[in-house]
């Protein structure tokens, strides 16, 4: 699958089947997020993978979402340096970290994988449940596995209405 397929096709997937992800695909997916560009190519990131029943229960229960169990991988996304602003003041890891879980969420699907960008958890409990430093910041989950359902795709604003030329209108 090109990437232009990868980018059509990606969904927001909340149903898995309990079939393991494949350690190849697996790799893929983290070698996606590895290749990914940082600001300075400070690389300031860690990405935790959590493939045991009981770690993604508990990071279930502290998403409030009770899909993300079901999924036989999470990965979490962790900012190493979340004081850092690039020049135009806005913070690196939040573009650095988009730009990791996009490729990862990217590549899944082309693995015929599904994802879904989760950033609605509890900082502070997902910390603790995977023992992550204060000091850093948890950007997203990312639930990977195969696909128990097949959304249709979302209806997308018109080019016209989103891309302006030369200045904003």
């Amino acid at each position: 699958m090109d990437v232009a397929q990868a980018i059509r096709e990606r969904r927001s997937i909340r149903r898995y089947r309990s079939d393991p992800v494949p350690e190849e695909k697996l790799n893929k997916i983290l070698e996606a997020a590895r290749l990914a560009p940082s600001a300075h190519n400070a690389q300031d990131w860690k990405f935790i993978v959590a493939r045991e029943r009981e770690i993604r229960r508990q990071l279930s229960v502290a998403a409030g979402q009770n899909f993300l169990a079901e999924a036989p991988i999470i990965i979490a996304a962790v900012a190493l340096n979340p004081e850092s602003l690039m020049s135009c003041e806005v913070p690196a890891y939040a573009v650095d970290l988009a730009i990791a879980v996009e490729h990862m969420a990217l590549q899944a699907t082309a693995e015929g994988l599904g994802t879904c960008w989760i950033g609605a958890f509890d900082q502070k409990e997902v910390k603790a449940i995977l023992k992550v430093p204060e000091k850093y910041k948890i950007v997203a989950l990312l639930p990977i596995g195969v696909p128990d359902e097949t959304p249709m795709a979302k209806p997308r604003k018109n080019i016209t209405e989103v891309v302006c030329w030369e200045k904003f209108s």
